[in-house]
């Protein structure tokens, strides 16, 4: 088990910064690629920026890519996004994710543990 918690979420007018952060328990963090996701109301869970075991290679989609930047500091068990130039449309539960075969981390269903969720609301 790997235990997350994240924190940072919050409502911001649109064009603002947030930067979530996220915590884990346990002794083995770097042997976990980790991921953030978001999932706004009617919608699919999506990944917005992961990471790999070693913080070495990030990847992101079109909708964030230049906005978000996903950071992991293996020393202190966690992984932060900075989410700059937010618009309406980034509104969404955000969850932080571990996967456990760091070559493998692109596809939700590669994750296999997850945070509650803190929520984001970008205001036009």
């Amino acid at each position: 088990q790997v235990p997350l918690v994240e924190s940072g979420g919050g409502l911001v007018p649109a064009g603002g910064s947030l930067r979530l952060s996220c915590a884990a328990s346990g002794r083995t963090f770097d042997h976990y690629a980790m991921g953030w996701f978001r999932q706004a109301l009617g919608k699919e869970r999506e990944l917005v920026a992961a990471i790999n075991c070693a913080g070495t290679t990030k990847f992101y989609p079109d909708p964030v890519k230049g906005r978000y930047t996903i950071s992991r500091d293996n020393t202190k068990n966690s992984v932060s996004l900075q989410m700059n130039s937010l618009k309406p449309e980034d509104t969404a539960v955000y969850y932080c994710a571990a996967a456990r075969n760091c070559l493998r981390w692109s596809m939700k269903n590669e994750y296999n543990y997850w945070g509650q969720g803190t929520q984001v609301t970008v205001s036009s």
